[in-house]
């Protein structure tokens, strides 16, 4: 067991690759369409709805980040965006858990240390005039 805590980042053991986020908008009911960086459409669908993201592409340090896209009938359309960003796990859990392994060599490919942000979306859709 020992092995596996020395082998691994305090993030990988502790985080997912992945991670759900709740889209919302005032009014319900509003198309949305999630494209990631390079501009492919990960996810679409209608408000509310929970849609599970990558947190990295697998590269080194590759965290992902995403454009929401919110579009409605009688309303302005409404762009914006979801980051990852480094966890208190990546940060402080490596301190006592992983060590440089964790933060230079397992973590920084593994999505486990990112965090995305917002966690929840939810807009109000402002109509047209």
């Amino acid at each position: 067991m020992l092995g596996v805590f020395v082998m691994t980042g305090c993030a990988t053991i502790v985080g997912d690759d992945s991670q759900l986020v709740q889209i919302n908008s005032n009014p319900a009911g509003a198309a949305f369409e999630i494209k990631d960086d390079s501009g492919r459409v990960v996810a679409q669908g209608k408000t509310p709805q929970g849609v599970t993201l990558a947190k990295s592409d697998g590269s080194y340090f590759g965290k992902k980040s995403y454009q929401i896209m919110f579009t409605k009938e009688g309303v302005q359309p409404v762009t914006l965006p979801i980051k990852a960003s480094a966890n208190g796990w990546y940060i402080g859990g490596n301190i006592v858990f992983g060590g440089l392994i964790g933060w230079l060599a397992v973590d920084p490919f593994n999505g486990g240390m990112y965090t995305l942000k917002p966690k929840e979306i939810n807009p109000t859709l402002a109509s047209v005039q």
